[in-house]
């Protein structure tokens, strides 16, 4: 074959003397017609004889691949033992490796089928199903209390994921080496619940997950795994991966961008109650917008198509197709901005100080610029450090950073109402409105009925205590009036009240 799509054939081990070599013995001999094919046991610290079974097995016409079998020589747990193996195809180049246990409860026969997706390129990852087909799980054997267990476990994983697996706990994987590259898999748990946070790596790394049916059977192999434990691990992990997407605590096993995805950008937030829409409808149709640090520019265009003539300014370049009537690529710490800001009637700064080296820096600058002209409005938007949310976090000992939110990795400085109030009042702005914003709860649960009703509390809750319910501030503000603009209007206004008394009596 030229170029073989190679396969690590993966078994982990554990207390398997009686099975081993059956497992061994019954992968398909077909393989080897269409894959450049090794087998690969690891023996995690068995107290039995599971390497020298393992050995002893090949060589031998009834296992007719190359047989690598290495053995721990301290238990590194199922989790551990996958990592190891894992690293194992990474480093010798393999395309795919495939999963296998070795007490036999998955069956090697099913290979050929499974490893298909993988090697045309339809897939990448591979999980075998128990329950694709009705009632086949309790045909072969399974335990009524382990299926149900693991009906209920992976309808509560979907439903807080937003997934349709038929099910989580299947251990019969297999993962295109290109997809495990993608992912941190050795920040996982060396515990049984590494199935389920390597799954939900693969889904943050939009990965193609197909999943084939797979034959049930439970012989009188030993289970090691404690069952409430693992419900409650697999639980955990999913909900800490789902709430790590609302920015409220941070994982770095589960830090992973998409194909594409831009990790530094924010997104613009429009069609329901936000920092952005309360900006959109702050500013009057047809009115000359400065809108610094602009993002993906949605907003920009959102005010574009309302008349306003909008000039952009971010740290990054602008999406494609996004046109703005101008642009300037430059970073909001340097001390001068790259445009008169002064030739502008609104200046958004949403989401930005919060970013910057020195805020203070940043709006003293601004005002020296638009001070001239008190009738100018700079609209500030900034997370609210005394969300409740944020609030019981401590209360619970936990503050955690994040790549997006409150608490986002790339805050330098972190406000509330009344330390925002002060920066602006402090720099010589008079704050003109006030208001708090919800959190995104769309953008964290979809367009859905909770997202609605809970956006719709929110709001409610904020005009009861502001400073409490509110994810973050919107404040417009206006410049304190120069004083040499003031020291001007004096002259002016003085030189035409006292007019009057210069003229000739005679007049």
């Amino acid at each position: 074959m030229t170029n073989p799509y190679r396969v690590l054939l993966f078994i982990v081990a554990y207390n398997a003397e009686r099975t081993i070599q059956a497992v061994l013995q019954r992968i398909p001999v077909e393989l080897a017609s269409r894959y450049e094919v090794e087998v690969l046991v690891i023996d995690d610290a068995s107290q039995d004889a599971t390497f020298e079974r393992g050995r002893a097995a090949g060589g031998t016409t009834d296992v007719p691949f190359p047989l690598h079998v290495l053995y721990n020589p301290e238990n590194q747990g199922y989790g551990g033992n996958q990592k190891i193996g894992f690293h194992y195809a990474l480093e010798r180049g393999y395309d795919a490796v495939a999963l296998i246990h070795g007490d036999g409860q998955y069956a090697p026969e099913r290979l050929p089928a499974l490893l298909e997706p993988l090697s045309s390129g339809e897939a990448d990852v591979v999980m075998g199903s128990r329950m694709m087909m009705r009632g086949e799980a309790r045909r072969g054997g399974m335990p009524l209390y382990k299926f149900l267990g693991n009906r209920i476990l992976s309808t509560l994983q979907n439903g807080i994921l937003q997934t349709h697996l038929s099910e989580f706990h299947s251990g019969y994987r297999l993962y295109s080496t290109r997809a495990l590259r993608a992912i941190p898999f050795d920040l996982n748990s060396n515990d049984f619940h590494f199935d389920t946070e390597i799954i939900i790596q693969m889904l943050r790394a939009q990965q193609r997950i197909v999943e084939l049916p797979i034959p049930t059977y439970y012989g009188d192999e030993i289970c090691h795994v404690n069952g409430l434990r693992y419900a409650r691990d697999v639980l955990l992990a999913s909900l800490k991966a789902r709430v790590q997407e609302m920015d409220l605590v941070y994982d770095r096993k589960f830090d992973i961008s998409g194909p594409g995805e831009e990790s530094t950008r924010y997104r613009t937030k429009l069609g329901y109650d936000s920092s952005h829409s309360y900006a959109l409808s702050a500013v009057p149709a047809g009115t000359r917008v400065l809108d610094l640090g602009c993002g993906d520019g949605r907003l920009a265009e959102a005010l574009r198509a309302r008349g306003c003539y909008v000039a952009g300014v971010d740290a990054h370049p602008l999406p494609p197709n996004v046109v703005l009537d101008e642009f300037w690529q430059h970073d909001l710490n340097e001390p001068l901005l790259p445009v008169d800001a002064a030739a502008f009637r609104y200046i958004l700064a949403l989401d930005i100080i919060e970013h910057l080296a020195s805020p203070e820096a940043f709006v003293q600058g601004l005002r020296e610029v638009v001070s001239t002209d008190p009738g100018v409005r700079l609209v500030f938007t900034t997370g609210n450090i005394a969300f409740v949310a944020t609030r019981l976090l401590l209360l619970a000992g936990q503050f955690n950073y994040g790549k997006r939110g409150i608490l986002d990795m790339t805050h330098t400085r972190l406000f509330t109402f009344s330390t925002l109030r002060r920066l602006l009042e402090g720099e010589g702005f008079r704050v003109e409105l006030i208001r708090g914003v919800p959190a995104p709860f769309p953008e964290a649960l979809g367009e859905t009925t909770l997202a609605r009703l809970l956006l719709r509390l929110n709001k409610l809750l904020i005009r009861v205590r502001p400073q409490v319910f509110s994810y973050q501030v919107f404040m417009v503000a206006t410049p304190r009036p120069a004083l040499e603009y003031l020291l001007q209007r004096a002259e002016t206004a003085s030189a035409a009240r006292a007019a009057p008394l210069t003229r000739p009596l005679s007049q």
